[in-house]
């Protein structure tokens, strides 16, 4: 079993807009969560499960699980990142962890935008 780690803490002080994406990771496009993922909500963020890859990861916050949850309600990455009310400091460091999400095929670009 490969465990890994997503998370943006509050210990990143980052100034400025965020990018429009990361490591590659478009963030102007459409996600949703991978439908062979399991997120199981807990009392740090959320163990996180592909039932294909059997790789469990560890959302570190709860706004990262809102983020992650709620992608699929959003036209884009941005739109998730806002409507979680993820303050514009951390943004850059959110968008690392949902580009290493996208890497784990933890989530998946979306080819239909609400």
């Amino acid at each position: 079993m490969t465990t890994t780690a997503a998370g943006a803490g509050p210990q990143s002080q980052i100034s400025g807009s965020a990018p429009a994406g990361v490591d590659g990771f478009d963030a102007d496009g459409p996600y949703r969560i991978s439908g062979s993922v399991s997120v199981r909500p807990e009392s740090f963020g959320a163990l996180v499960y592909d039932f294909h890859t059997r790789r469990l990861s560890f959302l570190k916050t709860r706004m990262l699980v809102r983020v992650v949850e709620t992608l699929a309600d959003h036209p884009d990455v941005h739109g998730a990142l806002a409507a979680a009310e993820v303050p514009a400091h951390q943004r850059e460091q959110y968008l690392k962890a949902l580009a290493g999400l996208a890497r784990a095929g933890t989530i998946k670009p979306r080819e239909d935008a609400p």
